[in-house]
């Protein structure tokens, strides 16, 4: 292993996300703590405070690279042109996403900063970004392609698909319903796609 002085700033940037992801990966966000970060990559906790503003600034980063993930993985289905095909297929992507990325995405959505804090503008560039996918996905229904009409749908949809995926991870979805995450998601987009191919008729 090189010794800490032959990494740069970069390099332990890289290292401390890689050493908190698979932390988290492991035991949730309840088991990442500086010290285990510090210590899986032979640094000091201090170490840490030197590439961010404090621990929550380090959460904030590690969902930022959950984000470039979830988009990679998102980017990555065939378009089609056909809404109803390009977003069904878009939801499974996220759903085999979050299936497979349980613990980090928990921390993507359930991790709030402290005291009112904002998140930064390159956070919400990111998730704009996710959020441009669907928009994408979206764009043949609204044939004015007006932006503000494009990303109000797309935030709807995703809120809405957040509200299912959330209500299964936290064991409460057989109390409102006896249906799959998927088949319910599906549900979802085939009701929200007829809805805005009816506004726009």
């Amino acid at each position: 292993m090189a010794r800490r002085s032959d990494h740069t700033r970069e390099e332990q940037y890289e290292m401390v996300l890689a050493a908190a992801r698979e932390i988290v990966v492991a035991g949730g966000l309840e088991a990442l703590t500086a010290r285990k970060v510090a210590n899986a990559i032979g640094y000091s906790p201090g170490t840490l405070y030197n590439l961010f503003d404090d621990f929550d600034d380090l959460i904030v980063h590690l969902n930022g690279r959950t984000l470039d993930e979830l988009h990679e993985h998102l980017s990555s289905v065939p378009r089609t042109q056909d809404p109803m095909r390009d977003l069904k297929r878009l939801l499974r992507a996220y759903l085999g996403y979050l299936e497979d990325n349980r613990n980090l995405w928990n921390v993507l959505f359930e991790y709030r900063l402290p005291n009112n804090r904002s998140l930064p503008d390159w956070y919400v560039n990111k998730v704009a970004k996710v959020l441009g996918l669907i928009e994408v996905a979206l764009s043949p229904l609204c044939p004015s392609r007006d932006p503000d009409t494009l990303a109000d749908s797309a935030r709807v949809l995703w809120a809405s698909l957040h509200g299912i995926c959330s209500l299964s991870g936290s064991g409460k979805l057989q109390v409102v319903s006896d249906q799959t995450v998927h088949k319910m998601a599906e549900t979802l987009v085939d009701c929200f796609v007829s809805g805005l191919q009816t506004v726009h008729e």
